[in-house]
């Protein structure tokens, strides 16, 4: 319900004065569930005629005696016909707005809604569907004009529909769903377009899988067409060996017992045993766990190594959680996990969430369930692990790719200005290997925004970020000591000027405008860092512009490759140099039998030179 602020029937001069006041503001108040919330317009943000009259159908009346004695005086005599076809017109006017007002106000429910963009929740606006900056605050307003537009953080935090409609969220026990269409892509032939079809009447409500599928038979639509064959082989590859779903009890510090579901999803074992990452994220479910798992199992295919593909998680959020509450919930997950695993089964690796701590406990559960210590989780720079660079493997191969694709085009990485998302394990070794080979990153990014530094990071600085990192605070306080530096809030680093980009923070990380800002800025080659960061529809703008765009499933190969030195050559101290030519070689194979797959099926180069 709706309720004009202040009263018509008002006599007193302090409440005539608060309902001049309100009125100028254009102030409404919206009673829901017992509250009142006080939604304030400011000047100029709708109708212009507002900055100058009341919202109300109230005559606005003067505080001052002596102003009150004049306006009776003029009040006393005849008015004119051309005063009162004025007077009848403002009266109109204001009837209309103030019934424009409620009919667009009545209902708060519909004023938005809540949905999920780049991991994060936003507020979406019901009536243009757009969030921050592209968020229109007044759907009567100008849309160009300064109050109108908003920075992103400005309008997340201050926007009323937004700050409304997370309240409404909050006090509603009712969660609020909005199904996110799937973007499907055309396919030239009806045998690929089925496959595709299957899937999404089998799968219809995980749809980063879906888009993993399409990625995939759309790359693959001639080797399909030239023999039907392999139409049977995607419909059996598509459906994953073995699903496991379980709860993982676990206790805190308070004494209080929680409930998380994990996963573990062994996509296909055709090759070999399984090897594939865990994540520990709150967005974690069945369809990631599926989508992460098939990316794994193509990855993996194109290492020099026979392996399947695995992948899993939970939907635990190991952020601001004691060591021993992330000890007592590893112990958990593995009593259930452990007799999955096994150096001919499967073997975990660290993704997002976990991290040396984090595959610690969890190896010494398994170790201490299994009875025995034969082979190793692909954990980083643990005491079982046998490789001294099996951190930087997956980094450091991202470069070597970019640098094999360069060398095709008669370039290098030397002088060129890179872009990189993500502040984790892989960019900052992304960064590391860039400024070897003569680079300048100039960026890196987090949940929460991106950091610029146009002098570009040195060895010292990359130091500096790993010490903010690791003491959890904001990358913003690295402007605080490199004053070339700036942060900026909720925004992503793609419309930086570059020559390659990098994206490495999460799956989907790049979007069409986000695409179309890469375009502007100049970049040419994209190295894929994170498990399909790009959307369908921003590869389609990329390739529409020439702009060179390595998979993932290619460029990661470089952590595939380490795990299985590790594993296999345990008991040899390779030196860093070695350790760094191995794993070149294995990038070159990569490399090679991708282009030699290309060009049997009839695919060309996409480089413009």
């Amino acid at each position: 319900m709706l309720l004009p602020a202040g009263g018509v029937g008002m006599s007193s001069a302090m409440d005539d004065m608060n309902l001049i006041q309100q009125a100028q503001r254009h102030q409404l108040v919206v009673r829901e569930l017992g509250e009142e919330i006080d939604l304030e317009i400011g000047p100029g943000e709708d109708d212009p005629a507002f900055d100058h009259n009341p919202l109300m159908e109230v005559q606005a009346r003067e505080s001052s005696a002596e102003e009150h004695d004049n306006k009776q005086m003029v009040a006393s005599q005849p008015p004119t016909e051309d005063q009162d076809m004025t007077k009848t017109q403002q009266v109109k006017r204001k009837k209309k707005v103030v019934k424009r007002w409620r009919e667009e106000w009545a209902d708060t429910y519909k004023w938005a809604y809540v949905d999920l963009k780049d991991d994060t929740a936003r507020i979406f606006c019901s009536v243009c569907r757009e969030y921050g900056r592209k968020h229109r605050r007044n759907p009567y307003g100008n849309e160009g004009s300064r109050n109108m537009q908003m920075s992103a953080l400005e309008e997340h935090n201050n926007s009323l529909l937004h700050k409304e409609a997370l309240r409404l969220q909050m006090a509603s026990r009712d969660k609020i769903i909005v199904e996110k269409p799937i973007y499907v892509k055309a396919l030239m032939s009806k045998t690929a377009g089925s496959i595709v079809e299957a899937a999404l009447k089998r799968d219809p409500h995980e749809p980063e899988f879906i888009q993993s599928v399409q990625e995939v038979v759309h790359a693959l639509e001639r080797v399909i067409s030239k023999n039907s064959n392999y139409v049977n082989t995607m419909e059996r590859l598509l459906e994953p060996e073995r699903t496991i779903i379980f709860r993982v009890p676990w206790i805190d510090d308070r004494g209080e017992t929680h409930v998380n579901r994990g996963f573990r999803v062994h996509f296909n074992q055709t090759l070999g045993p399984c090897r594939g990452g865990l994540r520990f994220h709150p967005s974690m479910n069945l369809g990631i766990a599926k989508f992460l798992s098939f990316e794994q199992t193509l990855k993996n295919a194109l290492s020099p190594y026979r392996l399947g593909g695995s992948s899993g998680g939970t939907d635990f959020d190991p952020s601001g959680k004691t060591d021993s509450e992330i000890m007592r919930f590893c112990q958990s997950f593995m009593n259930e996990l452990y007799r999955y695993l096994g150096p001919d089964k499967d073997l975990p690796s660290e993704e997002m969430g976990v991290g040396t701590r984090e595959m610690g406990y969890l190896y010494g559960q398994y170790r201490r369930l299994a009875g025995h210590s034969q082979g190793s989780f692909t954990g980083p720079r643990v005491n079982w692990s046998g490789s001294s660079l099996r951190t930087e493997a997956t980094g450091y191969g991202l470069v070597f790719f970019a640098q094999l694709i360069l060398a095709d085009m008669n370039k290098e990485l030397k002088g060129l200005r890179c872009v990189v998302s993500g502040s984790g394990k892989i960019a900052m070794h992304v960064l590391e290997k860039l400024i070897a080979y003569g680079a300048l990153p100039i960026t890196v990014s987090d949940s929460k925004g991106y950091l610029v530094d146009e002098d570009g990071f040195d060895f010292l600085k990359i130091s500096f970020l790993r010490d903010i990192k690791a003491q959890h605070r904001s990358l913003r306080d690295y402007s605080k000591t490199y004053a070339r530096s700036k942060y900026y809030d909720q925004a992503k680093p793609w419309n930086e000027r570059c020559d390659v980009a990098f994206p490495c923070a999460s799956q989907n990380e790049v979007d069409q405008s986000d695409a179309i800002n890469l375009v502007n800025s100049g970049c040419r080659i994209v190295i894929e860092g994170s498990n399909m960061p790009c959307t369908p529809e921003a590869v389609d703008v990329l390739r529409k512009a020439n702009v060179l765009v390595a998979p993932s499933m290619a460029t990661g190969v470089g952590g595939v490759v380490a795990g299985e030195l590790e594993l296999k050559e345990c008991n040899l101290n390779w030196s860093p140099e070695e350790f760094e030519s191995k794993l070149q070689e294995a990038m070159k194979q990569t490399y090679q039998r991708v282009l030699k797959a290309a060009s049997d099926f009839g695919y060309q180069k996409e480089s413009p030179e």
